[in-house]
């Protein structure tokens, strides 16, 4: 017998046990007896072979960590004394034997009960004895058989067998089909994911044209375990098995596809980092080459000699090359080295010694601040105050300043005009939303992406340790788990404390005393008590009717037409003009809405000369609604007094001052008490009081006790979807009490604010200015205050309460005497109580 070549492929992971090596059989030829090759069965062949007689009793050959398969070409090597004595006995005679999977693969003399009851009839197709002393069979599937009873197990296991049918439905559906070409589909894609399979391997499956044959041969090599295997060997129906065969071959798909996604991922990073080594070592050589850029050592030397002439503290000095130090000792390649090199040129860079000369004309400065600002004199003299004392004191540590006011009233941009004044550099920096600590102090240089903070940061880029730096927003700081940055201002706005500021990142005190913090704020109630402690808070109030006229002629009108592209002589706006837009169309304390809807008045126009149409340029105060549309906006005009029980009110908004009236109603009831409007707490009781201060006082104003329980009172301030709260109005509502009990009418044209006690003392309230704007846009002639606001209207300029008359008081009983007139209304309501003697007592 010549020697043949048998050719095996290798597919998946391998599991070789002591008695067989597990492969897969693509393609085999080899020499039998008579010369002949065997290649793989074609399905006439495996037909054929199932038709061969098999004997009813064959020997029992147990087989460890594999399963045989029909049609399947498989190499056994056999070890056990009676697995060598069953071959060679089986290899003499007809050379058919029973291979049967063993349950455990510890079991060294399996006996029936260690074997599985379904295995393969197989024929030894050669055997050989190698060097080394060990058999080694090649066997040949054939068909599936089960064991129905154990005829011998001396010297070798014998039973006898029933040999099972192969079931495989009509091969012409189209489901078989579609399962056939699945199966192929799947073995490609596995071939194609494992690179040790040779491309012999798929033509190989391609010639494989039985269904049957095709399962049995996948099944026989899928990466699955014995257990699955034996259950598919022991399904008796083909589309059955080969559903199963299926999901393995799946699973084993996506196994593959993950394995290789993670190596070529693996591969991708070496690679990667191999190609940057290479890259830098390139760029290395090559800038030592030409001269260029600076090598590392350059680097570490230029950042020494910018060192050694800086002007800074000792301690900075001695930190600065201390880390120098340490950099030196790092590999360039190192993480660590970019973040020191980052933090020594952030110490180089830092200006700690250098500030800029400030300038000292006073009367320049005034002009400078004059001519940005219209109004705001507090903070302008506050600043010239600063620049007077800095020009006979040079060392003088600057004011910290909070500018508190509605929104819209220039105080962001008050900082630049300080800044310009005393020639400095202006930085701002907006705290509205910030809730890191870090933003402040910086982070720390043991984390990734470590930086200071945007004090410093904002310094270095102005260049000088002496900026206007404006802290925009500060009522608006916010809070969490990161830190509370309120807190962290403390330090930074402490004139006693922020010569020595220390950043997380910096590591180093640095002097900020010379810089000048100009805070902005709409209001103190949501800033940390111990932080407005720290600052000089100057109030901005909004502006007046005629301020907002004179600003939008000086600057809003100029800048919007140039914005607009429009020439100084195309449209001209009078003052009728721009107070029907500042009473119409805005709203505000300030002048951004009127900047606005100057602006839309400037488009419509620029349009008009963009399209050569024919246009007036004196824009008159009836051609305002066709431009801006409808009035946003009624202004609010005094009411008349002929009815009891309404009186005009006095109260203070973000937006500026308003008028407010409050109306009260008598109604024959229980005495029962309504108050309407959506009044805040404080407003009731101040309602309460008023109530309180009549019904102990009736006899003096000569109201009958009796009504207080004989009628309902309904009090009621218009405007119910507008939130209203506050003390300023106490007066307001004990005249407009007294004035519905008594029947008597309220003096004309007459407004009042101030709270009151029930002693019927009169209070001082706050935003007079703004309150005493609004009466004036309204009509108001006659104004009741405190006495003790006396000294808010001394301030005020002659101009803005020009025609208004003001009686100050201590107690109620003078604002009642001054409010309400003798006469009674028309037709007063009748409140005439019955006695007892049923006689009537007419108030």
């Amino acid at each position: 017998m010549s020697s043949g070549v048998l050719l095996i492929i290798n597919m998946g992971n391998n599991k070789e046990g002591k008695e067989h090596k597990n492969i897969l059989h693509l393609r085999s030829f080899m020499e039998g007896d008579s010369g002949e090759m065997i290649p793989l069965l074609s399905s006439e062949e495996e037909e054929e072979m199932h038709k061969e007689d098999t004997p009813n009793i064959l020997p029992i050959l147990p087989v460890r960590n594999t399963v045989l398969f029909p049609g399947v070409v498989l190499p056994i090597t056999v070890g056990r004394q009676k697995s060598i004595r069953l071959v060679k006995k089986a290899y003499r005679s007809d050379r058919v034997i029973g291979v049967v999977a063993q349950k455990s693969n510890n079991n060294e003399e399996p006996t029936k009960d260690d074997i599985y009851q379904i295995g393969t009839v197989a024929k030894i197709l050669k055997m050989l004895i190698l060097p080394d002393g060990n058999t080694t069979i090649i066997i040949q599937g054939q068909k599936r058989f089960e064991i129905q009873e154990i005829t011998q197990e001396d010297p070798y296991i014998s039973a006898k067998v029933n040999v099972l049918s192969e079931n495989f439905s009509d091969l012409k559906k189209k489901e078989i089909k579609a399962l056939v070409q699945s199966l192929k589909d799947n073995a490609t894609k596995i071939l194609k994911l494992n690179p040790e399979i040779p491309q012999d391997a798929q033509l190989a499956l391609n010639n494989i044209e039985s269904p049957s044959f095709l399962t049995h041969f996948l099944c026989s090599n899928i990466n699955a375990d014995i257990l699955d295997k034996q259950e598919l060997l022991e399904t008796n129906d083909g589309i059955e098995r080969a559903t199963k065969l299926l999901e393995y071959m799946l699973k084993e798909i996506q196994m593959l596809e993950l394995k290789h996604e993670i190596t070529n991922k693996v591969h991708s990073d070496l690679d990667q980092q191999q190609r940057d080594y290479f890259l830098r070592h390139q760029i290395k050589v090559l800038q030592d080459e030409l001269g260029g850029e600076a090598s590392d050592k350059e680097f570490i030397e230029n950042l020494r000699k910018k060192a050694a002439k800086k002007k800074w503290p000792e301690s900075a000095n001695k930190h600065f090359f201390k880390e120098l130090s340490k950099a030196e000792r790092t590999n360039a390649m190192s993480p660590d080295y970019p973040m020191t090199v980052n933090y020594l040129e952030l110490l180089v860079d830092l200006p700690w010694f250098e500030y800029s000369k400030d300038s000292f004309d006073l009367v320049k400065a005034r002009k400078i601040l004059d001519a940005d600002h219209f109004g705001l004199e507090k903070v302008k003299d506050r600043i010239i105050e600063y620049i007077a004392v800095l020009k006979l004191k040079n060392n003088m540590k600057a004011p910290i300043l909070c500018l508190l006011g509605p929104p819209g009233v220039g105080k962001t941009s008050l900082g630049k005009s300080i800044a310009k004044a005393l020639n400095r550099k202006y930085v701002r920096m907006s705290l509205g939303g910030v809730r890191d600590e870090a933003e402040i102090r910086g982070h720390r240089k043991t984390y990734i992406g470590a930086m200071p903070g945007k004090l410093i940061q904002n310094i270095k880029k102005a260049q000088f340790s002496n900026p206007v730096f404006v802290l925009d927003e500060l009522d608006k700081i916010g809070a969490d788990f990161r830190g509370d940055p309120a807190s962290a201002l403390l330090e930074v706005l402490d004139p006693e404390q922020n010569n020595a500021f220390v950043d997380n990142y910096l590591e180093v005190e640095y002097d900020l005393s010379k810089v000048l913090f100009l805070a902005t704020a709409n209001s103190l109630d949501t800033i940390h008590p111990a932080l407005r402690d720290r600052m000089e808070v100057i109030e901005v109030s909004g502006y007046t009717l005629e301020e907002k006229v004179q600003i939008a002629n000086k600057y809003l009108v100029p800048k919007q037409k140039k914005e607009h592209g429009l020439k100084p002589t195309d449209i001209t706006l009078n003052n009728k003009v721009i107070t029907k837009i500042i009473e119409n169309y805005t709203r505000e304390s300030g002048v951004r809405s009127l900047e606005r809807k100057i602006g839309a008045v400037m488009r419509n126009i620029a349009k008009k000369v963009a399209t050569e149409e024919v246009f007036e340029k004196n824009i008159q105060a009836q051609d305002i609604i066709s431009i801006l549309g409808a009035e946003d906006f009624d202004k609010e005009l005094y009411d008349d007094n002929s009815i009891a029980g309404v009186v005009t009110g006095l109260a203070w908004t973000q937006v500026g001052g308003e008028i407010l009236f409050i109306e009260s109603s008598l109604s024959k009831g229980k005495g029962k008490v309504t108050i309407s409007g959506q009044l805040g707490e404080v407003m009731k009781e101040s309602v309460s009081a008023a109530l309180s201060y009549l019904k102990a006082n009736a006899d003096l104003l000569n109201i009958d006790y009796r009504v207080f329980d004989h009628f309902d009172l309904h009090l009621h301030v218009p405007a119910g979807a507008v939130p209203k709260d506050g003390p300023s109005a106490g007066i307001t509502m004990l005249t407009s009490l007294a004035s519905i009990y008594t029947q008597r009418k309220v003096k004309n044209k007459i407004a009042m604010t101030g709270e009151i006690t029930l002693r019927g003392k009169v209070l001082p309230v706050g935003g007079i200015k703004e309150k005493i704007l609004a009466a004036k846009r309204a009509g108001i002639k006659e104004i009741i205050l405190s006495q003790k606001n006396k000294k808010d209207i001394e301030e005020i300029s002659a101009t803005y309460i020009e025609g208004l008359v003001f009686h100050f008081v201590e107690n109620v009983d003078q604002v009642l005497d001054i409010a309400l007139l003798l006469e009674k209304v028309p037709k007063p309501i009748d409140l005439s109580i019955k006695d007892t003697t049923n006689q009537s007592l007419t108030i």
